[in-house]
């Protein structure tokens, strides 16, 4: 990437993981280190020679290294990036109210999500396990402490199953939707689907009006 030549922290910032793709990948490392044929699944429609010129560069910015057993990973510098991401998504998380459409989705994104969701620690958080199934991976939030992280995989009794399309869970998450609404999005709620409120989610921006959409939809927001 060219560089802006600008002495200013944000332009220096972008110097380094401006380019198209660079956040998205990412992304992928911010759960832990990643083969290079896991990264290609989780960024469906980059092209090879591209995802190595883009590790190649964080490599060089000190951003991502290289492990003995060849997989890639944030450096505690890298790492750093978590918060900004965060922040990111949720200024981002009224524009999920337009539907799935043919965008691709995999599950592990949920776990980004939900960490910028309730990366906060809630002392009046109620603890809670929430089974999530969106395709053929199952997650699990748990809620303790006033804190939540979410695995993968599926826990014994969970207090709340939520299965079917994203954006009907997510939606129901982050508070954004009721459970009738969500419903009839294609959502199945197997437990009492009032105890999610009880994860508080961290609060999303307002925005001055709903985000483009394909007419005849209705908005999460």
């Amino acid at each position: 990437m060219r560089s802006y030549r600008q002495y200013c922290a944000l332009a220096r910032g972008l110097d380094v993981v401006g380019d198209r793709w660079t956040l998205l990948l990412v992304r992928e490392l911010l759960e832990g280190p990643r083969r290079y044929r896991d990264l290609l699944d989780g960024l469906p429609g980059i092209a090879t020679n591209l995802l190595a010129e883009r590790l190649r560069g964080l490599e060089a910015s000190g951003v991502v290294v290289r492990r003995d057993d060849g997989r890639y990973a944030l450096t505690p510098w890298g790492q750093g990036l978590r918060e900004v991401l965060y922040t990111f998504a949720r200024w981002a998380a009224p524009l999920m109210a337009v539907p799935l459409g043919d965008d691709a989705f995999r599950p592990h994104w949920l776990h980004n999500l939900v960490g910028a969701l309730f990366d906060d620690v809630d002392p009046e958080r109620a603890n809670l396990t929430v089974e999530l199934r969106c395709e053929d991976e199952p997650s699990t939030i748990i809620a303790a402490a006033g804190r939540v992280r979410i695995t993968h995989g599926s826990v014994p009794d969970p207090d709340v199953v939520l299965a079917g399309p994203p954006n009907g869970v997510i939606g129901l998450l982050a508070g954004r939707i009721d459970e009738a609404f969500a419903t009839d999005l294609g959502v199945t709620i197997i437990g009492d689907a009032r105890q999610l409120t009880h994860l508080r989610p961290r609060p999303l921006p307002e925005t001055g009006g709903p985000p483009p959409r394909p007419t005849g939809t209705r908005s999460l927001g």
